[in-house]
């Protein structure tokens, strides 16, 4: 059956129509294939293979069956019965999903904003350990005594990340009591000639060894240093001991804490011993 658009293949669908599809369909294959492509070359270097293809496969299949839905009027075809029902089925699919899709969204963005890497040590939410695997929905932890932490990315995404590895230096303090008696300046050389000598202990930005204030039972120095952050806890560990041992070595000792008690007998009969004296 002939009409001035062209041959009419059912009542209402011409051959213009059919072509019309065609051609959206063909971009929209082009379109989806361009925009893999290009995630591809980005993300090739942030995400596991597996993780990335099954991903690009989502989005290249999904921008084809949008463009299908969309051009399926010009067929002829009714989608209101379907997309009720498609729509009743979305909600309900997407209240069970809700928290997926959210770790999906969460781990895109940390992909590709990287703010951890594997093998950095981090703290999230009091979880602290070194970053075993950043994946689409979740991120490993193992934590200092050995333990592996599953992590949702969502949470990941939305809580204060600590990374102590991220900057090259990390600092590190000590409060060092001695006793009034000894020499505090001699005690600061002391202290300052062994950060010296140590070979991870960071010349920039410049150690600091001063006396902070004077304790009830000591004269407290503070000591501030940096040390790479690889290389932060065993240099805070080896210096501890050896100002320690090299102080002690120069006779200055950290004192212990000191009270001075009064015994109500010993003063009473203190007073006692007075007053008699007097009256003599």
């Amino acid at each position: 059956m002939m009409d001035v658009l062209g041959y009419k293949l059912y009542e209402d669908v011409t051959v213009y129509d059919v072509l019309f599809v065609v051609v959206v369909m063909v971009v929209a294959t082009i379109v989806a294939k361009l925009i893999t492509t290009n995630l591809r070359r980005a993300l090739i270097d942030k995400m596991k293979r597996d993780q990335l293809e099954l991903m690009l496969k989502i989005i290249y299949f999904g921008i084809i069956v949008i463009a299908f839905i969309g051009v399926l009027p010009t067929l002829g075809l009714e989608l209101s019965g379907l997309l009720v029902a498609g729509g009743i089925a979305g909600i309900v699919i997407g209240f069970a999903s809700q928290s997926v899709v959210a770790n999906l969204v969460s781990g895109i963005f940390l992909i590709s904003e990287k703010p951890i890497k594997i093998g950095d040590q981090i703290n999230i939410d009091g979880v602290a350990g070194f970053v075993e695997d950043v994946n689409i929905l979740s991120t490993i932890i193992r934590t200092y005594d050995g333990l592996y932490v599953r992590i949702p990315n969502e949470k990941v995404f939305t809580s204060n990340i600590t990374n102590y590895v991220a900057h090259i230096a990390r600092r590190f303090e000590y409060v060092i009591g001695i006793r009034y008696s000894d020499d505090a300046e001699k005690a600061i050389e002391i202290i300052k000639n062994l950060i010296e000598d140590h070979p991870f202990a960071l010349k920039n930005p410049e150690p600091q060894v001063f006396v902070d204030n004077l304790g009830d039972n000591s004269v407290n120095i503070v000591v501030r240093i940096w040390a790479p952050s690889t290389e932060w806890y065993s240099v805070k560990m080896e210096l501890l001991w050896k100002i320690k041992t090299e102080l002690e070595r120069n006779g200055i000792e950290i004192p212990f804490p000191q009270r001075v008690v009064w015994f109500a007998n010993e003063l009473k009969a203190n007073v006692e011993g007075k007053e008699e004296g007097w009256q003599a």
